[in-house]
């Protein structure tokens, strides 16, 4: 009797040890998959905010001798944004610069960078999303403060940023 409950004590050990560390199994899993998918590829990524217009504004200049590293895409504040990708949530919350902003690890290990919003959704950080999910909402956060609202988009790769204008896919309604 005494060695059926000592088994029975390992079991629950074991069981208790899975229950914990079988998520980060899965986390794991699903981050290698996701650096191992390809990068995205001109063209293949569904716009952020669809059905708005919007022009290539990659590399203008901005203050303090940078550069625009992303695309400005206008649209009335409140607006929702939607993910480009699955991924990663790997930040929610505020940036000097980009003001409340989403960054999300995609495909390829891309990370998407959504700036400049109104809102967020309840989103944390590790959380896995879809693409067409909810990211924020658009507004003139951080440095945009007081211009026309609008997201800014910007995607990096290990070499850094990437002009996402070439990325999306230009279809509007109606076209």
């Amino acid at each position: 009797m005494r060695r059926f409950f000592g088994w029975l004590l390992m079991l629950a050990l074991v069981a208790a040890a899975l229950y914990v560390v079988w998520p980060l199994v899965q986390r794991a899993q699903r981050l290698a998959a996701l650096h191992a998918a390809p990068l995205p590829t001109p063209g293949s990524l569904p716009l952020p905010l669809p059905g708005v217009r919007f022009a290539d504004t990659w590399g203008g200049a901005r203050s303090q001798g940078r550069r625009h590293e992303g695309v400005d895409i206008f649209a009335p504040r409140n607006t929702p944004v939607l993910s480009t990708t699955r991924g990663e949530m790997l930040n929610v919350g505020p940036d000097t610069l980009g003001g409340r902003t989403v960054m999300v690890l995609g495909p390829g290990g891309a990370r998407h960078y959504y700036a400049h919003l109104e809102r967020y959704p309840k989103l944390k950080r590790g959380e896995w999303i879809e693409a067409g999910t909810v990211v924020g909402y658009v507004g003139d956060s951080g440095n945009a403060a007081g211009t026309p609202t609008h997201l800014h988009y910007g995607v990096y790769q290990s070499g850094g940023a990437v002009n996402p204008y070439l990325l999306l896919k230009k279809t509007w309604r109606g076209e």
